[in-house]
C-alpha cells in the first residue's frame, strides 16, 4: 500500500501539481496569529565555516586508550537584517532526510546582502537542529526573526546531519559544546573589524532555539546537568565522555554562560531515557519556553517534555502544547515536494520526517513564530508590551471572543491575544515561575 501511495504521489510531482517551486520556508496563512508576520527588515544570509580545535573525536574513542582529539568543523548559516530593498532568494543543494536527495528551498533572504547600518546592535539567536537534521530545518524561524531585528546563526552539527549521520554518542556530547562554541565565535566576529558582523551582533543578549537533540543540548546549556546513569549507557557516549555534562560537575558549571538570556526548547529529548532527574533539572537557571506535541512518541510528553518543564523549578518557564501533535510539532519547515516520494534507503517516506498527522505544518510554524517573537522580544529586547501575548488563559479553547462591531473588547473577552476568532484551538500554554 505504501508503494502504491508513493507511485501516486510521484505522479503528482511529475505532472507539476507539486513542484520544487513550492518549497517555501516563508509561508504565512491568512489565519496566522498576529506576531507571525515578518518584520520590516530585509534579510541577508551568508554561510560561515568554523573550526572548534582540540575536541574529543567521539567516533574514534577506544576503551582504555587516551581520548583522541580533532579539529571539529561546523558550518553555520547566518541570517541578519539588511538595508537592501530586494527580498527573496533560494537555498541550494539542501539535503533531505534520506541524506542523498538535494533540493532547493525558497524564502525571503538575499545571499550576501549588505548588513543593515544601525547605531544599535541586534540580539543573537542560535538554532540547533535535531538528529539527524541540518541548518535549514528551522529556517522559517531564522528568516522570521532576522526580519524583526535579530542576527540568527543556525548550526550544521557534524555527525548529526542527514548526509553524515554517525554514532549517537557524538550528538550527546557535542550538542551543548557546539552551542557554546558558536556563541563564542559570533561574539568574536561581532567585534572583528574585518567581519561583516562587526558592530551588528549583541551576543550579551543571546537566545537559543533547540529542537529534539538540539533541545536536549539546550537543557544542558540552560543548566540542567545529566544523571550519572546517563553517562554509563552502553549505547550512549563512550568512555565517560558525557561526564563533563553531569549535574554538579565543575566542567558542567564552566560550560554555563550568562550571555544566554532566554531559551526556546522544542521537544527536548532525554527525560524518558533517564538523562535528567529532579536534582539535575533544578540546575536550570535560564528562562525557558518549551514547545511540545501531546502525543510525542520520541521525546515523550507527560514523562518527557512536560516532566522537564515541571522539574525546572528554579527558572521561569512556559510550555506550549499542540494537542494531538507528535514529535514534529512546531519546528520543521513544510515538507519539501521531493520528500513526498519513497526512497530506497529509508523504510518510510521522508515526508514523515517533516509533517504531522494531525496539524498542518505551516499552521504550526506560524503559531511558533508568533510565540517565539513575543518571548524573545520581551526577554532580549526588553519589550514589556510583548509579554501580554504570553499572559493569557491556559487552555485556548476556553477563551471567549467578544468584541463590539468597532473592535472594542467586551468585558468578558479573554481570547488569546493576537489570534483571530475561532483560530485559537488545540493549544495549551502553561506558565510557572521560578521557586522562591
Amino acid at each position: 500500500m505504501r508503494k502504491i501511495l508513493g507511485i501516486l504521489i510521484l505522479g503528482l510531482i511529475m505532472s507539476g501539481t507539486v513542484s520544487a517551486a513550492d518549497n517555501r520556508v516563508d509561508g504565512l496563512r491568512p489565519d496566522a496569529p498576529e506576531l507571525a508576520a515578518p518584520g520590516d527588515n530585509a534579510i541577508g544570509v551568508r554561510t560561515l565555516q568554523f573550526i572548534n580545535k582540540g575536541q574529543v573525536d567521539i567516533l574514534k574513542v577506544e576503551a582504555g586508550k587516551p581520548l583522541p582529539t580533532y579539529d571539529r568543523p561546523l558550518t553555520v548559516e547566518v541570517w541578519y537584517p539588511s538595508d537592501g530593498a530586494k527580498r527573496g532568494g533560494s537555498y541550494e543543494n539542501v539535503y533531505l532526510r534520506d541524506g542523498k536527495t538535494q533540493v532547493t528551498l525558497f524564502g525571503q533572504a538575499v545571499r550576501d546582502a549588505a548588513p543593515a547600518k544601525s547605531a544599535a546592535t541586534y540580539p543573537l539567536i542560535i538554532i540547533s537542529h535535531g538528529y539527524p537534521g541540518n541548518r535549514f530545518l528551522l529556517s522559517h524561524l531564522a528568516e522570521n526573526l532576522a526580519s524583526k531585528g535579530y542576527v540568527v546563526a543556525s548550526i550544521d552539527h557534524t555527525d548529526s546531519m542527514y548526509h553524515d549521520k554517525a554514532a549517537f554518542g557524538s550528538t550527546l556530547v557535542n550538542r551543548p559544546l557546539d552551542q557554546k562554541f558558536v556563541l563564542e565565535e559570533m561574539d568574536r566576529l561581532g567585534k572583528d573589524p574585518d567581519s561583516f558582523l562587526n558592530g551588528l551582533v549583541n551576543a550579551n543578549d543571546t537566545g537559543l532555539i533547540g529542537y529534539s537533540m538540539g533541545a536536549y543540548g539546550s537543557v544542558i546549556t540552560a543548566g540542567g546537568g545529566v544523571t550519572k546513569a546517563a553517562t554509563e549507557l552502553s549505547w550512549g557516549a563512550p568512555a565517560g565522555t558525557l561526564e563533563r555534562m553531569m549535574a554538579g560537575s565543575e566542567e558542567h558549571k564552566a560550560l554555563l554562560d550568562d550571555r544566554f538570556k532566554a531559551i526556546v526548547s522544542i521537544a527536548p529529548w532525554g527525560m524518558t531515557y533517564g538523562f535528567w532527574d529532579a536534582e539535575g533539572l533544578a540546575g536550570v537557571r535560564v528562562p525557558m519556553f518549551f514547545i511540545a506535541g501531546s502525543v510525542d512518541d520520541v521525546s515523550g510528553y507527560e514523562k518527557g517534555v512536560k516532566a522537564i518543564f515541571e522539574n525546572a523549578v528554579n527558572a521561569d518557564r512556559y510550555l506550549l502544547t499542540f494537542v494531538n501533535a507528535n514529535h514534529n510539532a512546531a519546528a520543521p519547515i513544510p515538507a519539501p515536494a521531493e520528500s513526498w516520494k519513497p526512497v530506497d534507503n529509508l523504510d518510510f517516506v521522508p515526508f514523515e520526517h517533516y509533517a504531522d498527522a494531525v496539524w498542518d505544518t505551516l499552521r504550526m510554524n506560524n503559531i511558533t513564530q508568533h510565540f517565539v517573537t513575543a518571548y524573545f522580544d520581551s526577554h532580549l529586547k526588553g519589550d514589556a508590551d510583548k509579554k501580554s501575548y504570553l499572559d493569557i488563559i491556559e487552555t485556548a479553547s476556553e477563551g471567549v471572543y467578544a468584541v463590539e462591531k468597532d473592535g472594542t473588547q467586551k468585558p468578558e473577552h479573554n481570547y488569546w491575544k493576537g489570534f483571530q476568532n475561532r483560530t485559537a484551538k488545540g493549544l495549551i500554554l502553561e506558565h510557572k515561575t521560578k521557586a522562591n
